[in-house]
């Protein structure tokens, strides 16, 4: 075992693509096992993904492309810009707020953040910001989208760890809506020091406006309603609300908004054949790692070895946290939730936490370390498109990753804060 993860983490550094380095390490351990053979490997990376549950990524990622090519989002930004648009930092806070809105549609931060980061960063530059606030708002407002839902990672976390996906849907909603407003609260109070938009911040826009904006992004805020709502009767399992979310997006695109046309339809299906194929990758070679991993009784080993460190839970806890935040930093989001559930959702029972709990803190966690270097995926993507150092983001991020480290005490100090709404809308 040792063999496969020193062949990983080489493989790693000559920078390979993450999901043959972990289906090469994995398929060595086959060659050196004299009882297993090779077509199991072929087997494993076939079956994996061949789950139900997993028709849910492909759709909603598709339903996030086409949200751009249908006018959904020029429509949210209008809406939140009208709502938000005259608090202290005003255009930051929108940012905010869209992110908040994103998430109900998209299920992909990095999505959320490059878009963001094109629609949002030159009016941010116009009115003044530095490029460095500008950066760290938009990277870390993104990260509400890992856990409003739909949330690829989540999905994939109830797919790994056999957690009800329909729970973790509904779990981080409230969760999502604090680390908005926490990330808008620490938005006002650097954004008031500075000095940000402070004379637009006194200039309230009209209450028609609001009206307005808001009759004209109705039916995109309307989906997130239809998702929780549909999956709390009994309407939709979570798969099923995907293909009904590219059926709706296609519906308000080209009959109410009368924005999406074949080219930019086209154009959505093509990125979101390329996504899905690169995340399918991942799970289809991450699965012969988990067979390997099952195989040598790695997850049970370690758990074991886990809880027998310490007496206390919470150096328990801490530990794992700290581990979550450390690889998070190195390897994407999607990969770890792979990699890791298997690993630490036994020590998480094992300490009597809800697993559901545990996902939207894990979900949580990760994000914070894509947007931390060495190799944070969000941090590197806003900071491309910005054509910005990394310097120039760090120097202004360390406030925004402080409100994360809390908002992830809260909701492990706190249960009730992810579990109040599953509990309440589904037993």
């Amino acid at each position: 075992m040792w063999i496969v993860a020193g062949l990983f983490l080489f493989f790693m550094i000559l920078d390979m693509p993450i999901a043959f380095a972990i289906g090469i390490a994995s398929s060595a351990y086959f060659l050196l096992e004299p009882n297993l053979m090779m077509p199991i490997a072929v087997q494993r990376m076939i079956a994996g993904t061949q789950s139900f549950p997993l028709l849910a990524i492909p759709f909603f990622i598709l339903a996030g492309h086409l949200t751009n090519a249908s006018g959904v989002t020029s429509r949210l930004i209008d809406f939140a810009d009208a709502v938000m648009g005259h608090v202290i930092g005003g255009i930051a806070q929108v940012s905010v707020l869209l992110s908040l809105f994103m998430g109900g549609l998209s299920g992909s931060s990095n999505a959320d953040v490059a878009m963001e980061t094109r629609m949002l960063l030159p009016k941010m530059r116009d009115r003044g910001y530095g490029d460095g606030f500008s950066t760290a708002v938009l990277a870390y407002s993104s990260l509400a989208v890992a856990i409003i839902p739909p949330s690829i990672g989540l999905i994939l976390y109830g797919f790994v760890g056999q957690v009800s996906i329909e729970r973790l849907f509904i779990a981080g909603i409230v969760p999502g809506v604090l680390i908005s407003v926490m990330t808008g609260i620490t938005i006002w109070l650097t954004a008031r020091k500075r000095g940000y938009d402070a004379e637009r911040s006194r200039q309230r826009r009209p209450f028609r406006d609001v009206v307005r904006t808001f009759v004209k992004s109705f039916w995109a805020l309307l989906f997130p309603v239809l998702l929780v709502v549909t999956i709390r009767f009994g309407i939709f399992t979570p798969t099923e609300v995907g293909a009904f979310a590219v059926v709706y997006t296609i519906f308000v695109g080209t009959l109410v908004y009368g924005e999406m046309t074949v080219a930019n339809f086209r154009e959505a299906v093509e990125e979101s054949v390329v996504d899905t194929g690169v995340i399918m990758l991942i799970i289809s070679m991450a699965a012969i790692l988990s067979y390997v991993l099952a195989y040598g009784r790695v997850p049970a080993s370690l758990s074991t070895a886990i809880l027998a460190i310490h007496s206390n839970d919470v150096v328990i806890y801490a530990a794992v946290i700290g581990v979550l935040l450390l690889a998070g930093t190195i390897v994407e989001g999607s990969v770890l939730i792979l990699l890791l559930t298997p690993i630490l959702l036994p020590v998480i029972r094992g300490m009597g936490m809800d697993p559901v709990q545990f996902g939207i803190v894990m979900a949580v966690v990760i994000q914070i370390g894509g947007v931390t270097p060495p190799v944070g995926v969000n941090m590197y993507t806003v900071c491309s498109i910005a054509n910005i150092p990394i310097q120039v983001f760090l120097k202004d991020s360390w406030i925004f990753f402080t409100t994360m480290i809390l908002a992830v005490a809260l909701l492990s100090v706190w249960p009730a804060l992810s579990l109040f709404l599953p509990n309440l809308l589904l037993n």
